[in-house]
């Protein structure tokens, strides 16, 4: 599975593409009404229970416009905050924290978003069922979301369609779901083979071959324990389908060892944060 890094050099480039968009092509034409010579102190409070993540989204967004202004840290992130908690203070010229003001909540909003709604469905689940993301990222910002599941005590799925065989519904309706986990067999190279399984005909079909992982997609409690019954003995077992925190406990109980949640990052809600000066 591909690495996921986030290094100085990936932030840095990512919040420079933010800023571009906020300010192209004349700039914070109202911030540049207030005189520069002006400085304040503003501070990053929580207005809700989150899982905080991006601070250093943040705090190169400031540095990147004005290098005097100062991004103190009062939380670390990953860490727990309540409503009101105090999670920053950034100190400068009132124009130029202005400007960033924006960027730098998105960040931290959207990253906690999926960091706090992470770890809300990892606390629902014994510690030996790991809570997944998928694919379902917004594009250019997989890096960006799957770092957030982490951050929220999940684990990442395959970052990309080179990573692992992931033999799905489609791939099976168009083949045959034998021949083609045969295939992968065949050309793996060192990857991992999950195959996606509706129903146990299906995973009576290719029990017995060697590969990695069976998700059981889109089934009812009942045929999803008979499942992982069946193939427990012979592979990792993994459970999708619109799971939501009013089903996952009822589906980590079945014994799957994995649980893939698309919600996490395509509709976690952002927290709620703010800068009072």
């Amino acid at each position: 599975m591909s690495q996921i890094k986030l290094s100085n050099y990936y932030i840095k480039n990512t919040v420079k593409l933010a800023l571009n968009e906020d300010l192209y092509p004349s700039g914070d034409i109202t911030s540049n009404l207030i005189k520069n010579t002006k400085v304040v102190k503003l501070k990053l409070i929580a207005n809700q229970k989150a899982v905080i993540g991006g601070l250093e989204f943040a705090k190169q967004t400031f540095k990147l416009i004005d290098k005097k202004i100062k991004f103190t840290l009062k939380k670390k992130e990953g860490s727990s905050v309540k409503k009101n908690d105090l999670i920053a203070i950034i100190e400068g010229k009132a124009e130029n924290i202005l400007i960033g003001e924006r960027v730098a909540l998105n960040f931290i909003s959207h990253i906690s978003g999926i960091s706090t709604k992470t770890n809300e469905f990892v606390k629902l689940v014994n510690k030996r069922c790991k809570i997944c993301c998928t694919r379902k990222t917004i594009p250019t910002l997989r890096v960006v979301q799957k770092y957030a599941v982490k951050l929220g005590g999940g684990v990442n799925h395959r970052f990309n369609l080179s990573d692992e065989f992931l033999i799905k519904d489609n791939h099976i309706a168009s083949s045959d779901i034998k021949t083609l986990v045969s295939l992968a067999i065949k050309n793996k190279k060192g990857r991992k083979i999950t195959v996606e399984v509706d129903n146990l005909d299906q995973l009576k079909k290719i029990i017995g071959l060697k590969f990695n992982t069976v998700l059981f997609d889109n089934m009812n409690i009942k045929n999803l324990k008979a499942g992982v019954k069946i193939a427990k003995k012979y592979y990792e077992t993994e459970a999708s389908g619109n799971i939501n925190l009013k089903s996952i406990k009822a589906v980590a109980k079945t014994g799957v060892d994995r649980i893939s949640i698309g919600s996490i990052t395509h509709s976690s809600t952002a927290v709620d944060l703010k800068l009072e000066i």
